[in-house]
């Protein structure tokens, strides 16, 4: 196998969508909260080398379940990369995303860290248990707290913004597992929405981005503006539209109606990232 296919493997192993989505929501909180340029683009770089890692070890884990499912998006299941090679590639990964966060700042740093450390607990234990919900909680909750701890002097965001990421996160875990859902419970992966089953897995998510949707629009001081009523009446339509009309059951129309409700949701975290920094808590400074 050529050097370039390699590479192209390993690329597509670090689940190439789910990688730029979080670094840039990431590094637009940033942004949005007045971090620096220079600031951002440091943590742009350790936001994707730490997705990156997460992705890898993802593939590198599942390889033998990715085969037996006979995974066509998968390059380490088709044999273009090998899982020791993938494995090694997450482990590079971390240590250069563990460097890069700690360059940020101590603070800012041991935040991304644990952020990247749930995603590899996810793939190495979680999400075989009911709380497979747990570590993207966790993980996207952290993701407002970088943006601001990236500050200087660095602060802490308001707990409406942490909540609201906790609901991102979950939200995310549960639309992610939708369509594996039942190859994930024949191979005996038993994370929380595989026992919830396909229909409450949906309402869930549902219901957890109309509470962020309503978080976000109403918990930071002030209107929400044009733009974040906007955003939040376009969600709730997506949202009675995808769960209200009575779609056929094989139908993925809930599905993709809930995932532009998502991203509407995130453009409203974004929009709301000013208030970040304006309602957080100054970090204590010796």
């Amino acid at each position: 196998m050529t050097a370039p296919r390699t590479a192209l493997a390993l690329l597509k192993a670090t689940h190439p969508g789910p990688s730029l989505a979080v670094t840039s929501i990431g590094t637009a909180l940033a942004a949005s909260a007045g971090v620096s340029p220079a600031r951002c683009v440091l943590l742009a770089a350790a936001l994707l080398t730490g997705q990156f890692s997460i992705g890898w070890c993802n593939d590198a884990v599942d390889r033998d379940r990715d085969v037996a499912a006979a995974r066509p998006d998968k390059p380490v299941a088709l044999g273009a990369v090998s899982a020791r090679a993938t494995a090694t590639a997450a482990g590079t990964a971390l240590a250069v995303c563990v460097a890069l966060s700690l360059a940020l700042g101590l603070l800012p740093g041991l935040v991304h860290v644990v952020a990247v450390a749930g995603g590899w607990v996810y793939n190495l234990w979680a999400k075989r248990t009911v709380l497979s919900f747990l570590p993207f909680a966790v993980s996207f909750a952290a993701l407002p707290a970088v943006a601001t701890l990236c500050l200087l002097p660095p602060v802490w965001p308001p707990l409406w913004a942490l909540l609201a990421g906790a609901l991102l996160g979950v939200v995310a875990h549960l639309a992610n597992t939708l369509p594996d859902l039942a190859a994930d419970v024949d191979a005996g992966v038993l994370g929380l929405p595989q026992r919830l089953g396909p229909g409450r897995t949906r309402a869930l998510a549902g219901a957890l981005l109309a509470a962020a949707a309503l978080l976000l629009a109403l918990a930071p001081p002030g209107p929400p503006g044009v733009t974040g009523w906007t955003l939040l009446v376009v969600t709730a339509g997506l949202l009675v539209a995808a769960f209200a009309v009575r779609w056929p059951a094989t139908s993925r129309a809930p599905f993709a109606l809930t995932m532009v409700a998502a991203l509407a949701v995130v453009a409203l975290l974004v929009a709301r990232g000013g208030a970040l920094a304006a309602t957080g808590a100054l970090v204590a400074r010796r």
